[in-house]
């Protein structure tokens, strides 16, 4: 008789002290989605919901290929997430790792932009994001700061966004740069019901994420929340669809039902520390049903 076998996710990523992001918000999502969540870890953080304090970046590239051999040649890994890769030797070490293994259902976060507009990382290294790892991605999931950041890069030029046909026209961009998919995150841009962007007298309604594959554009609308608490919604996201990826999901499928996971763990509203605190990762399981019974 066998045992019980489970989907397996690896996420590659920063560990976050406050455990809203990174690798913490991973393992929690992987989890509460029934799969079974083993990490990589390139980078210690200091940081709660006030902001990042200190960053230690793991320099010796041997280990993390050890990390990665040791997860592949055992367990085994059936999607992949990466979010914060702290180095352009980092992001050329994950990548070279990856197509040793054949990995196929990779989710790629782009994390370089930090929620106040500064630049995480040097341009040689979103460069090897460029050369290295969105050519053997499935998805990149850019929000709007960040897909304008890798366009520049990668042209020299900078877009301007300023609706939803600008978005998508961005969305085609990036998909030049290697991708099967591009998730284009809609929540830097939130529109209001007819699809225009957000003045002083056209409240916010909409947040419309796009999904574009080189031929169709999916547009998946939900509807605005607005919360200081949304720590953590990237690395979710990613590593959400990861595992709807490991369970079998098509993409849009996989994508759709991640959208709503996160909707409903941003609309939770869950109110912890004194800055933008972090979205609620459990709200469908323990929370929701003790709910439903009161």
């Amino acid at each position: 008789m066998s045992g019980l076998t489970l989907p397996r996710v690896l996420t590659i990523a920063g560990s976050d002290s406050s455990g809203g992001a990174g690798i913490e918000a991973d393992i929690k999502t992987i989890t509460v989605h029934g799969c079974y969540g083993m990490t990589c870890i390139t980078a210690l953080t200091a940081q709660n919901t006030t902001g990042v304090k200190a960053i230690f970046p793991v320099a010796d590239m041997g280990f993390i290929e050890t990390a990665l051999d040791a997860v592949f040649t055992d367990v085994g890994v059936d999607a992949i997430k990466t979010g914060m890769l702290a180095s352009e030797d980092t992001i050329k070490t994950v990548a070279k790792c990856l197509r040793k293994y054949g990995a196929e259902q990779i989710v790629v976060d782009p994390v370089m932009i930090s929620t106040s507009g500064s630049q995480l990382l040097p341009d040689s290294a979103v460069s090897a994001y460029l050369s290295d790892l969105f050519p053997i991605a499935c998805i990149i999931t850019p929000n709007l700061q960040e897909a304008k950041f890798l366009h520049k890069v990668a042209t020299g030029t900078d877009f301007s966004v300023e609706s939803l046909q600008d978005a998508k026209d961005l969305a085609k961009e990036l998909f030049k740069l290697g991708p099967k998919y591009v998730l284009l995150k809609g929540g830097h841009l939130p529109l209001s019901a007819n699809y225009r962007r957000v003045t002083e007298t056209s409240p916010s309604q909409i947040v419309a994420d796009i999904l574009y594959d080189g031929k169709e554009y999916y547009i998946v609308e939900s509807k605005f929340i607005i919360t200081k608490n949304t720590h953590g919604t990237g690395c979710t996201l990613a590593s959400s669809i990861a595992s709807n990826l490991a369970k079998g999901l098509p993409v849009l499928g996989a994508i759709k039902r991640s959208i709503d996971y996160v909707h409903g763990a941003i609309a939770d509203d869950l109110d912890l520390g004194k800055g933008n605190g972090p979205i609620n990762h459990l709200h469908e399981t323990y929370i929701e049903p003790l709910r439903k019974r009161q």
